[in-house]
């Protein structure tokens, strides 16, 4: 490694995975990807970023020097949803914490004459376990999150593990009981807008007798149910002006047309073989999560059979979808002990990105400060 005023030097980096994780926690994983998914990342100039709370994983995506793919791995506990803002943190839900992540190198600067940025966690929001899913960031910087566990959108505080914002008006209390299964959060000008649930129900556990069809979009801000009959649905999304989501339980990525009295259809856009969690997207292109069904928990939905229409057997990995034809035009797959995602990002702007976990030796010793002019 040679040195450089533009170069952070980190020998870890290459065992940043196993900082938090024991070596026989680590997942055996197989990364394929597509002929192309190289060139298409240098062409946008983006990476991707991926989460497991299955493996306990981050996964950042981007490419090397060698004209391959680079993936690092971060070891954090259970992440799950992931919001890149627009001054460019990456906030992250996971286990009984909320994450925010900052970029600590300036344009001209790597570390190790490689990584281009590097995600350091700035802030830590200890909520307790609260199954926290999709996450975003308001107007006031805050974040705000799907609290599953208690069947409300949530923000952080100073003194609880989280301040109510809003609940379902189905929902008749405040109450410690997943009952909806309220997961997906779409964020429109810097407010919630749109959220997911598996069902209306408003009884504990609720929700696992209606995965099939009782999916529903509610709008926050009327408190109006907008779309109905969908199979587990999750990570809605704007886009565009549009608002669209991936109806899981049928492995369809489409988009919600509402028409003038506030009622909405879902129309299929792309099928992609897997339970899909996790949507982003980039001009023309939407990056979509793919996880393997669990059958002893997801058995029944249509997805089963659609496979099995489709001739195919379910995956793990991601998608880049052509919006206008709803081709797969690249991908990456995993296939090993790693079956299930839960979101994703696209990070825009770095080749080679990285990231730190809380717990370890190079959170510990990487210090950075603002330099005096």
């Amino acid at each position: 490694m040679g040195e450089s005023k533009n170069t952070i030097e980190s020998e870890e980096h290459a065992t940043v995975a196993a900082t938090n994780q024991p070596k026989e926690n680590q997942a055996k994983v197989d990364f394929s990807v597509s002929g192309g998914l190289v060139a298409q990342l240098a062409k946008l100039n983006i990476s991707i970023a991926f989460t497991s709370y299955q493996s306990g994983v981050l996964y950042l995506v981007g490419r090397n020097h060698e004209g391959g793919i680079n993936i690092h791995q971060t070891g954090l506990p259970k992440p799950m949803g992931l919001c890149l803002d627009d001054n460019g943190g990456l906030t992250m839900t996971g286990g009984y914490q909320i994450m925010r992540f900052e970029n600590i190198l300036e344009s001209d600067q790597q570390i190790n004459n490689n990584f281009d940025a590097c995600y350091v966690p700035r802030i830590v929001h200890v909520t307790g376990h609260l199954d926290a899913h999709d996450v975003g960031i308001n107007t006031d910087g805050n974040p705000v999150f799907v609290n599953t566990r208690f069947n409300c959108l949530a923000t952080v505080s100073s003194k609880h593990s989280f301040d109510m914002l809003w609940k379902p008006d189905f929902i008749s209390a405040l109450i410690d009981e997943d009952r909806c299964h309220l997961n997906g959060l779409a964020m429109e000008d810097g407010e919630p807008r749109y959220v997911t649930a598996v069902s209306r129900s408003d009884t504990v556990d609720g929700w696992r007798d209606r995965r099939a069809d009782g999916g529903i979009v509610i709008d926050v801000q009327t408190n109006q149910v907008i779309c109905t009959g969908l199979s587990m649905p999750h990570s809605p999304r704007m886009h565009k002006g549009q608002l669209w989501l991936l109806n899981s339980g049928t492995g369809e990525l489409g988009v919600v047309k509402v028409d003038d009295d506030g009622v909405g259809s879902f129309e299929p856009k792309a099928f992609c073989p897997g339970f899909l969690r996790g949507l982003a997207f980039h001009g023309n292109l939407a990056l979509v999560g793919l996880s393997k069904p669990r059958y002893k928990r997801f058995e029944g939905l249509a997805l089963d059979q659609k496979l099995k229409d489709a001739d195919s057997e379910p995956w793990c990995g991601v998608q880049i979808i052509n919006l206008e034809t709803g081709a797969c035009i690249d991908w990456l797959r995993i296939d090993g002990d790693i079956t299930e995602l839960y979101d994703l990002e696209v990070i825009p702007g770095f080749a080679t990105p990285m990231a730190v976990p809380p717990e370890s030796p190079e959170a510990a010793s990487l210090v950075t400060f603002e330099r005096p002019v």
